[in-house]
């Protein structure tokens, strides 16, 4: 069987997570979601974390004693068999595909504001397309190359969001102007919802040290540890974040805004240093994302191939224990996307956030079947108030996909129906075992 090497520790396996997390999300869906939500947005943030807390907690249990590449796919693998488990993991290289490619778009919009490139659908393209390719070549130097690359953009782009905050919260508390918060719900409970459903990309990353898990040392400690640090380091900087952002610039300002973090943190400031280096923030972050998001999804095509459910080839490792196919793979198919879209950013978040709620869901499901099934399983972490946390997981990834649109739900249900042709067509041509039989 192809084996990947265990190269990273707690750091820098949480960092390929924080990575993938900190990203378009707050960078440049805080305004669409604050036109949907108003200042209530503050709450669409709490909201969206702890739906990912739940699904994060589950994560945890299962990567402490299920050590394979693949994540969620691996998970619902064994706890229901090779039928459901080909359908996660089909979602879930999909999220990874399009959720680089939705964050390339917002790379592609900073890159061109920073350098002062006129903003145009064409501009936007080539940028975009080419940046999953450019970061598919610095994977291919090897997974410690890679994760050190990225563990600099996250520290980078940590510091710029401490900067937004710290130079923000000093304005408002010394201008005392708290205007802005007010009316608090303008859009009602449903805008609220529909906030959330949209944040909820913004925490989705999360779940990438599971999917790497085989190249961490240690896996059974460190990925649990890991999966917990991201989330948390990343939902306090969201909310942080978005109290101040709403509390600087109106709403309805923020929902118009091409780079709203820059624009609300103008109010606060004129310093050209620190609004610079802001802008320059978010390529890092959305940077991160993409070189993350292209770990996820080689990973986890490469443990579908293991398993003879995609073609073998892409089971390819370089000497440098690189899937060397499945990262040119999931490159080139996002550059793709990007050209066939046009750059369309919001409908692609919220098609990425279809396949990452259903993934979700069977991540909770997976861990509810595994403890009826293997109760004696060595676990070295075990989710608190079990099982409540897994079923409060499924219910508020029920409710957000409720929130979803139509379109979201239309593309899903095609590419579920896609995923199943192709499993059907896969099976018939080798032979295997039923759909459902492990």
């Amino acid at each position: 069987m192809s084996e990947l090497q265990r190269s990273l520790g707690v750091w820098q396996a949480a960092a390929v997570s924080i990575g993938a997390i900190i990203g378009a999300g707050i960078f440049v869906l805080i305004g669409v979601a604050s036109g949907l939500a108003g200042p209530a947005v503050i709450l669409s943030f709490i909201l969206a974390g702890l739906a990912a807390m739940f699904t994060a907690l589950s994560a945890a249990e299962l990567s402490s004693f299920i050590t394979e590449a693949g994540g969620s796919y691996i998970y619902t693998h064994h706890a229901f068999g090779r039928f459901w488990g080909f359908l996660v993991g089909w979602m879930q290289s999909a999220d990874y595909i399009l959720g680089a490619s939705a964050v390339a778009i917002g790379f592609a919009a900073y890159f061109t504001y920073f350098v002062n490139i006129p903003e145009s659908r064409f501009s936007l393209l080539v940028v975009g397309c080419s940046l999953p390719l450019i970061l598919a070549l610095l994977n291919m130097r090897g997974m410690k190359a890679a994760a050190g690359a990225n563990s600099i953009l996250v520290l980078l782009k940590i510091l710029a969001l401490a900067v937004f905050v710290i130079v923000g919260s000093g304005y408002l508390f010394s201008d005392g102007d708290m205007s802005n918060y007010s009316p608090f719900l303008p859009n009602g409970v449903s805008g609220l919802f529909h906030g959330a459903a949209i944040i909820f990309f913004a925490f989705v990353g999360f779940n990438t040290v599971t999917v790497i898990a085989e190249e961490v040392r240690d896996p059974k400690k460190n990925v649990p540890r890991a999966l917990m640090l991201a989330l948390v380091v990343c939902a306090a900087i969201y909310i942080a974040v978005s109290v101040v952002a709403v509390g600087l610039l109106n709403w309805s300002v923020l929902a118009n805004s091409a780079a709203p973090l820059e624009e609300a943190l103008m109010v606060a400031t004129d310093n050209q240093i620190i609004l610079k280096y802001v802008s320059l923030a978010a390529l890092f972050a959305t940077g991160s994302v993409v070189i993350s998001m292209i770990f996820g999804g080689s990973r986890a095509i490469f443990a579908m191939a293991r398993q003879h459910l995609l073609p073998h080839r892409l089971t390819r490792i370089s000497k440098r224990g690189v899937p060397v196919y499945a990262v040119a793979a999931v490159s080139v198919i996002m550059s793709l996307i990007i050209l066939v879209s046009g750059g369309n950013l919001d409908t692609l978040a919220q098609i990425f956030n279809f396949g990452t709620l259903m993934t979700f869901f069977f991540i909770n499901l997976s861990l509810i079947k595994l403890r009826w099934d293997k109760p004696g399983a060595e676990r070295s972490f075990k989710v608190p108030g079990y099982p409540l946390t897994p079923l409060l997981g499924i219910i508020s990834c029920s409710l957000l996909l409720a929130y979803l649109s139509r379109y979201a739900m239309l593309f899903g249900v095609i590419w579920i129906a896609a995923g199943v042709f192709i499993f059907e067509v896969n099976m018939n041509r080798r032979g295997h075992q039923p759909p459902g039989n492990p």
